[in-house]
């Protein structure tokens, strides 16, 4: 999207209220005042003279904010907000693109930005403006309600190229895969409420390699934080939905475990009105073709010895046993259970 950079002027003071007010702006930027009223605004034009208004060129209306912060010699930290109707249309990735290109241009050798776990919007537009996520701080910002979240680090540097920075794993191809009768999405927070309902039944709970918190919180905060997951390159988390209604039926995840040797596993779950109907089947063989498709040679996955329903699942979905790993999974109470473990390779190029 086209966008100006200009600064401030009084007359962009209901524009700054409006975006500052907005919940998604005060839940990421718990530091502004809440209500922020118009002599807020005239505040910050006075203390961050530095920040810039990101415009329409065509109407020089306010769509946006980017602004930085020195944080030592030839580093500063930017940060950014959109204006609610401007969301989703690339206006936060084409500010601060232009605004790293000024910086960069004035003598900065390095700049950063931090992002919660939990926004994903925010860490996609860091990937596009070409900053390389280098960790995660935790528990380093507060939130609004007084407690402490995780913060992602990005940082660019001045002798970084131009344009997103590479991911591991793309996205999903129009943001959905599907065969007609499923459909996988990318988990999101709204998601939290049924995935726990699932996650908590004794007989999904009870397979889990990872245990399942039983706390309803826990789990959709984990649903919010999958998007930074995603573009981490760790996993690619995805709810099993009907194709024509879009009932929540389960979930299907593909884990990056062995990148040097381009080697994922998945692992799924469906609720119980989902079972006994081919779903899981077709999941697995949705998300393993994508993997294929994206650059993975070997899809693996692993069950208990007594999950024949899941085992039936794997060899449905094209894949084919392998053997025996004694005493790989935890099991109740301290013990091991053994895994049998599947793959399914890559098809040969025809």
């Amino acid at each position: 999207m086209n966008i100006a950079l200009r600064p401030w002027r009084e007359d962009d003071t209901d524009a700054v209220v409006e975006a500052c007010s907005d919940p998604v702006t005060a839940r990421f930027m718990p530091f502004l005042p809440q209500p922020y009223t118009r002599e807020d605004a005239m505040a910050f034009f006075r203390h961050k003279p530095g920040d810039l208004a990101v415009v329409d060129p065509a109407t020089d209306g306010v769509l946006g904010a980017v602004g930085s912060t020195p944080r030592g010699e030839g580093i500063a930290e930017v940060g950014y907000w959109v204006m609610p109707a401007a969301r989703r249309k690339g206006v936060a990735s084409a500010a601060l693109e232009g605004f790293a290109t000024r910086l960069f241009e004035s003598g900065l050798q390095r700049l950063y930005l931090v992002t919660a776990l939990t926004n994903g919007a925010s860490q996609r537009v860091a990937v596009a403006g070409g900053f390389v996520r280098e960790g995660v701080a935790r528990g380093s910002s507060r939130t609004r309600d007084g407690g402490w979240q995780d913060m992602v680090v990005w940082a660019r540097l001045a002798g970084d190229p131009a344009g997103p920075s590479a991911r591991v794993l793309p996205d999903l191809p129009g943001g959905a895969l599907t065969d007609g009768v499923v459909t996988l999405r990318p988990i999101v927070e709204e998601d939290g409420p049924s995935t726990y309902q699932m996650r908590s039944l004794p007989d999904v709970s009870g397979r889990s390699v990872v245990s399942t918190p039983m706390d309803p919180a826990v789990v959709t905060r984990q649903c919010a934080e999958s998007a930074s997951k995603w573009l981490a390159g760790q996993r690619a988390e995805t709810t099993i939905r009907d194709a024509t209604d879009s009932t929540y039926l389960g979930e299907i995840a593909l884990f990056y475990s062995e990148p040097a040797l381009r080697e994922a596993m998945i692992g799924y779950s469906l609720t119980p009105e989902a079972r006994g109907k081919g779903y899981a089947a077709r999941a697995a063989r949705l998300i393993t073709d994508w993997g294929f498709e994206i650059g993975m040679a070997r899809m693996i996955a692993g069950t208990a010895p007594d999950n024949i329903a899941s085992q039936r699942v794997l060899e449905a979905a094209g894949y084919h046993r392998e053997g025996l790993q004694r005493s790989r999974l935890p099991g109740p109470d301290g013990t091991r259970i053994d895994n049998v473990q599947f793959a399914k390779l890559r098809p040969a190029a025809t």
